[in-house]
């Protein structure tokens, strides 16, 4: 009895082997490592083995709260997959949040926005642990498109019950003051007779401010999922991250090249709310020029830096950087010293923050200290100017407040731009000149200068997830746009949007947050290639980042030209540049 149920097994064991052909492919390796003879001949013998083994499988998502760089609370993805029948840790994904609250806010506004970033981030750890890791079990993390599709499906499933929410709690107010109608209808005609004859005190018709678009609690969950998916499949293939995304870009097609990002430094900062006068300028940016390799442009400014910081020691230690070039200017230093913009501190991403009286000191402190060292403006070193024009204007007045007290309409923020960049040919790029909704004066704005500098638009440009699926938004006239991967965003759709953006002839821009993560993924992400157009990547430095371990922390942005020949069309603008004036 034993000896059947024992002929039995063997009789199983050699029908299965052979149909998973163990014997063959035992023979093969036997036959091939023979030769060799390798000193880990278990070792090769598993190697060969690994190559039939099946594709490893999602069997776990895990999401939790973490901080970022500055300390705020944000979203970490990690993913666990089975691999050769074992559970095994792949990689994770940090996200930063796009909440952003002013460095001057009202407590109240402080307290209100932490609450809302800690409940988004609380949610999204919930649809990480719970749905999506029911959802995306035993997929293959290579699929990208696939499991992005289902992302997006069920974002769009969670807005859905919000707004059927919002519309149960909307019909509820609307019983509940049917009975107050009279009263109010009333009051309203009371006040529109009580205004009766007065005259408005809106010196120019503006178009309002569009709302804000809302962002719904939890939808960290859906871009940091899809990044780290795309990590997973990084790993699980062996290669780059970069090299992923470009496979994804290209149809799974390996591009022939790769480019490395030139890097766009934030240098100066002009405090906005500041004793001083200056109001326009928010950041002042350093590009160094494309004939020098990465370390050679990082070592630049940071020479310029270490100069800026001694100009804006305090007026004690240091002379006025605009007098002492001159004999006239060493003479007036004997008899009284005219400081620079003193310097208050240091950001938080590492760039100095001054305040300034007018438009042209903190460009001219910037060339002073390019001049100290022996560098040209324009030649050595080029500048880009964060304007953040959305947050100057005074609806009241309608009018944009560029310095304090010195207001200029639309039109008139065209001249100012005009003379700026005449007046100061280095400036080769400006980021949010005007606000979105002053669409004519950006039109104008391009015709003037497009051909002297970029136009970025970043708080005029909608979020990525609108612009993939509505391809009639209107967007300004203008050089380029700004990609966040933040909220939705999902890596497929950053991928669909850049190949849409490729006939437009905008620069696409890829950026984050103000807040850091100790993820680098978004350098990765700045590599997908887009034919013909240059690609800028906007990403603040992180501390912990390998491709970047050498650069400081206040480095906040990469210019990357993503073309067939590296750099060409990017050298070309700048030869342009430097020809034109």
């Amino acid at each position: 009895m034993e000896a059947d149920t024992v002929g039995r097994l063997r009789r199983e064991a050699a029908e299965y082997y052979r149909d998973h052909r163990v014997p063959q492919r035992m023979e093969e390796a036997l036959n091939a490592l023979f030769p060799l003879r390798p000193a880990d001949l278990y070792g090769d013998l598993a190697n060969f083995f690994s190559k039939f083994s099946k594709a490893p499988v999602i069997c776990k998502l895990a999401g939790r709260k973490v901080l970022d760089g500055v300390g705020q609370p944000t979203l970490e993805v990690e993913i666990y997959c089975t691999v050769k029948n074992h559970e095994k840790r792949i990689c994770s994904a940090i996200i930063s949040s796009h909440y952003q609250i002013p460095e001057n806010a009202l407590s109240e506004t402080t307290k209100a926005g932490e609450k809302e970033r800690n409940d988004s981030v609380t949610t999204a750890v919930e649809w990480v642990n719970e749905s999506l890791n029911t959802m995306l079990r035993d997929l293959k993390p290579t699929d990208q498109c696939e499991i992005d599709k289902m992302l997006g499906e069920y974002f769009s499933k969670k807005e859905e019950e919000k707004k059927e929410i919002e519309k149960e709690e909307e019909d509820d107010d609307t019983l509940s003051i049917t009975s107050c109608a009279p009263l109010a209808v009333a009051q309203s005609g009371q006040k529109k007779e009580a205004k009766t004859g007065k005259k408005s005190n809106i010196e120019t018709t503006i178009p309002p401010a569009e709302p804000s678009e809302s962002v719904l609690c939890g939808s960290l969950a859906i871009g940091g999922t899809s990044l780290a998916i795309a990590k997973a499949g990084a790993s699980i293939n062996r290669i780059p991250l970069y090299l992923h995304i470009a496979l994804l870009k290209c149809s799974q097609d390996s591009p022939k090249e790769m480019t490395l990002p030139l890097p766009m430094v934030t240098l100066l900062s002009c405090e906005k709310f500041s004793p001083l006068k200056l109001k326009l300028v928010k950041e002042v940016m350093l590009i160094p020029p494309v004939q020098l390799s990465l370390k050679q442009g990082i070592e630049r400014a940071l020479d310029i830096q270490k100069e800026m910081m001694r100009l804006l020691e305090p007026a004690e230690k240091v002379p006025s950087p605009q007098l002492a070039d001159s004999k006239k200017g060493r003479a007036r230093n004997k008899e009284k010293k005219a400081s620079p913009p003193a310097l208050k501190r240091v950001s938080h991403l590492g760039c100095l923050i001054t305040g300034c009286d007018n438009l042209e000191q903190p460009l001219l402190l910037m060339q002073t200290a390019c001049n100290n060292i022996g560098l040209e403006l324009g030649t050595d070193m080029y500048l880009a100017i964060n304007c953040a024009a959305h947050e100057l204007m005074d609806y009241v007045k309608g009018k944009y407040e560029i310095l304090t007290g010195t207001f200029r309409s639309p039109d008139e923020m065209v001249d100012t731009y005009v003379e700026l960049v005449n007046k100061f040919p280095s400036i080769i790029a400006l980021v949010d000149p005007l606000r979105k909704e002053d669409r004519q004066q950006w039109n104008n704005l391009c015709c003037a200068l497009g051909s002297k500098c970029y136009l970025i638009a970043e708080d005029a440009a909608t979020n990525t997830s609108k612009l993939k699926t509505d391809q009639n938004i209107n967007i300004p006239m203008c050089s380029g746009v700004v990609l966040k991967y933040v909220n939705q965003t999902k890596v497929s759709d950053l991928v669909k949007l850049t190949g849409r953006l490729d006939g437009q002839r905008r620069i696409t821009i890829l950026g984050s947050p103000d807040g850091e993560s100790s993820d680098d993924s978004l350098v990765d992400l700045g590599t997908m290639k887009i034919l013909n157009l240059p690609i800028l990547l906007k990403n603040y430095s992180q501390k912990n980042n390998s491709m970047k371990s050498f650069l400081p922390h206040s480095w906040n942005q990469c210019l990357h030209s993503s073309l067939c020949q590296p750099c060409r069309v990017t050298t070309c603008l700048l030869s342009s540049w430097r020809a034109a004036h």
